[in-house]
């Protein structure tokens, strides 16, 4: 298969691409470091042409709430017309599980429009809403810090590793076109504020974290499960602790 990764240097993207380059797939990533800028269109027909499929693992440079809800409309306007004209058989899109949970939160309706892009445009697809990382669990208790003290909402997280994600997308994008959504998960369930503890331990970082139950999540108000997947969902095997260990040893 000939596959494109829509912004294939990022984190995942740069995974996703090694590990389908492992499977014996032709990849291409694109992103503007490769000359292909899906918000003007730059390259874009070119890198999709004799695609077979399309899996969409790019992030807005914004987090700012109308500058990202125009990132994720208009790169996937472009991308889609130009995944219909080239006649791709599978778009795929990366997501966040709850994004249609946390309305208040700008990223996540940002996220929700872009699925429903995909969702109307006839294009065979699949839709992966993937759980919190671990890589990115450090940035989440920062944003609850105020002075020594980190306010996190005693809710439910299901984290897993990077590694993860990228292995679970590569199965998606391989694989017949669900039409639909797949959850990915870690293998463990935590309270945010008990993993924001333990985080801060590991790191004998000074701070002392308080549970608050209206503590925001970048601003969005959480509930008790807006942030873990349904029953079904594909689990990983990466526990928190052998990622710990892994990335602590340098692998």
């Amino acid at each position: 298969m000939k596959i494109v990764v829509i912004g294939g240097s990022g984190l995942i993207g740069s995974k996703l691409v090694d590990d389908l380059r492992a499977q014996g797939q032709e990849v291409v990533p694109a992103s503007p470091k490769t000359g292909v800028n899906t918000l003007t269109g730059e390259g874009v027909a070119d890198a999709l042409t004799g695609a077979d499929a399309v899996v969409d693992v790019s992030n807005s440079p914004s987090f700012e709430d109308k500058a990202v809800l125009e990132f994720f409309e208009t790169s996937t306007r472009t991308l889609l017309a130009a995944a219909s004209d080239a006649g791709v058989g599978h778009y795929v899109v990366l997501s966040i599980v709850g994004c249609d949970r946390i309305p208040d939160s700008g990223y996540m309706r940002a996220k929700a429009a872009q699925e429903k892009l995909v969702v109307a445009s006839g294009t065979p697809y699949s839709i992966v809403h993937a759980t919190q990382f671990f890589e990115f669990l450090q940035g989440i208790v920062d944003a609850g810090t105020d002075g020594d003290t980190v306010h996190l909402a005693p809710v439910l997280i299901q984290p897993m590793a990077a590694d993860d994600v990228a292995a679970a997308v590569a199965e998606v994008v391989v694989g017949t076109p669900t039409n639909a959504v797949v959850e990915i998960a870690g293998p463990e369930q935590f309270r945010l504020d008990d993993l924001g503890r333990d985080l801060l331990a590991a790191q004998q970082d000074p701070r002392s974290v308080v549970a608050d139950p209206d503590a925001r999540y970048f601003g969005a108000k959480l509930g008790e499960r807006s942030l873990v997947p349904a029953d079904g969902a594909r689990l990983a095997g990466t526990r928190l602790d052998d990622w710990r260990a892994r990335a602590n040893t340098g692998r």
